[in-house]
């Protein structure tokens, strides 16, 4: 589900799950698939050839889209981001450093423009921090990430509006994960 290795006991890198990788490539076999619609299509052999072409133009768009935005998740080795436990933890992306103690509400929101997962972290000093995820880190496992590596570290305010927003129980039916 989630894909995490430390190189230490307080380091933690957090890298794209397999499951949604998969679910990438199926866009990407989706977007040669539309392809093929239209080489075919374009051959006017068969009695179907319309719909093909018609088909393929019609997916050929969502599916390169959906490619080019998630595209830079497939580097290999690609860590999305790091966590250092710790009184003064951090969450490092690639552009940025967030304390623990510095954060006021973090979540994991759908762009509604490109369909893109994103974590987005709001701090105290009235900044927001957007770390890209190209949908390689699902919701759950994002949840269960924040709840287990960060949550013992966050301030009580902080704390208390993650309790608002996250399901204890349908977090371990679907998860079998348990708050310690």
């Amino acid at each position: 589900m989630l894909n995490v290795y430390s190189e230490s006991e307080n380091v933690i890198h957090v890298k794209g799950s397999k499951f949604m990788y998969g679910w990438i490539l199926l866009a990407l076999n989706g977007g040669v698939f539309a392809c093929l619609l239209i080489t075919h299509g374009l051959k006017f052999d068969s009695s179907y050839s319309l719909i093909y072409l018609g088909g393929g133009i019609m997916c050929l768009p969502f599916f390169l889209y959906i490619t080019f935005w998630t595209l830079p998740g497939f580097i290999p080795g690609k860590i999305l981001l790091t966590i250092y436990q710790g009184e003064n933890g951090t969450i490092k992306s690639k552009k940025d450093i967030v304390y623990f103690k510095n954060i006021r509400n973090i979540d994991i929101v759908r762009n509604p423009f490109n369909l893109i997962n994103d974590v987005i972290i709001d701090t105290f000093d009235n900044k927001t921090i957007k770390i890209w995820t190209y949908n390689l880190l699902d919701e759950l496992a994002f949840q269960v990430l924040v709840d287990q590596y960060i949550y013992p570290y966050m301030t009580e305010n902080s704390r208390n509006v993650w309790d608002r927003k996250l399901d204890l129980v349908k977090l371990k039916e679907i998860t079998k994960y348990e708050r310690v």
